[in-house]
């Protein structure tokens, strides 16, 4: 118990530092750092994390995906040049993706002996999923100036609320397995607690950032507090579904955590699972809310 608080509270710290420095490097720094141990973390899971070349060549794409979606705040400022870096940014990203992508598959053609291409398509597929994902942190901060470091934390609660709240309610009233040959814990009574307390946390949050933290108000009709609990409602569905895809691949590799970097939690694979899913689907929701005018 003691050494899970630990790793925890360093957690923690971590992501208050990167939080508090968000408008510098220290955001695409700490979110490079992550990606690059996820990576390497499901390597791992199939084997190829001593295979130098890929290794390499997926790191490569992932650590540079959140400085390319880091443009400086005076930029952004600059309708102008944030549209032009804005689109040389996506040029970056696919010129990259394309060479780090080629050099993966003659790596594999020269061998083809060793590698297969089960192999192969994990690693392009963790290799572009991850680095995107969770660079959706840089993109939100860096498109919501007023608003960036609150809904970043959002974000991360829309998966870890729906996951504490599904806890909780499981063990009070769950009895109706959920999955329970993937994860035979969770039940669908935690699963609707979970929803329920993600809308209820969002939409407690955002009304006392709005009223009491807040510089700049977001809007606080009716409709963008209903837009609120429906992200949160989505947020904790799709959380759900990353974190039983992770709990599967898992258990069909025949892992029990997907590194030790975090003492008594597992790697960052395990604690960042739901994340995958939560962030990238958080940051289309309140853009769509953004451009509604909702928000």
């Amino acid at each position: 118990m003691l050494t899970r608080i630990i790793s925890a509270a360093v957690g923690i710290v971590i992501m208050v530092t990167m939080l508090i420095f968000h408008n510098t490097f220290v955001l695409p720094f700490v979110t490079a750092g992550i990606i690059a141990i996820m990576l390497y973390e499901l390597l791992r899971a199939v084997k190829l994390e001593k295979n130098i070349p890929i290794l390499v060549a997926s790191l490569a794409y992932g650590m540079t995906v959140p400085f390319v979606y880091s443009p400086s705040y005076s930029m952004i400022e600059s309708a102008l040049t944030f549209a032009e870096y804005r689109e040389n940014r996506n040029i970056i990203l696919f010129g990259l993706a394309l060479v780090c992508s080629m050099g993966i598959f003659v790596i594999w053609l020269n061998q083809h002996k060793k590698i297969r291409y089960e192999q192969i398509f994990f690693a392009l597929a963790s290799m572009f999923l991850v680095p995107n994902a969770m660079s959706t942190m840089v993109r939100i901060d860096r498109d919501n100036i007023h608003h960036g470091v609150f809904l970043i934390v959002m974000g991360l609660c829309g998966a870890w609320i729906a996951d504490s709240g599904a806890y909780f309610t499981g063990v009070a009233i769950g009895k109706h397995k959920l999955c329970p040959e993937i994860s035979p814990k969770k039940t669908i009574e935690g699963f609707i607690g979970g929803m329920i307390s993600t809308a209820v946390v969002f939409v407690a949050a955002f009304a006392v950032y709005n009223n009491l933290i807040a510089k700049f108000p977001m809007k606080q009709e009716i409709g963008s507090y209903i837009a609120v609990a429906v992200t949160g409602l989505l947020c904790a569905v799709i959380g759900t579904v990353g974190d039983l895809s992770a709990s599967m691949i898992k258990r069909q590799i025949g892992f029990k955590d997907y590194g030790k970097i975090m003492p008594g939690h597992g790697g960052l694979m395990d604690r960042f699972d739901s994340v995958l899913f939560v962030l990238p689907t958080f940051y289309c929701l309140i853009t769509i809310a953004n451009n509604l005018n909702i928000l």
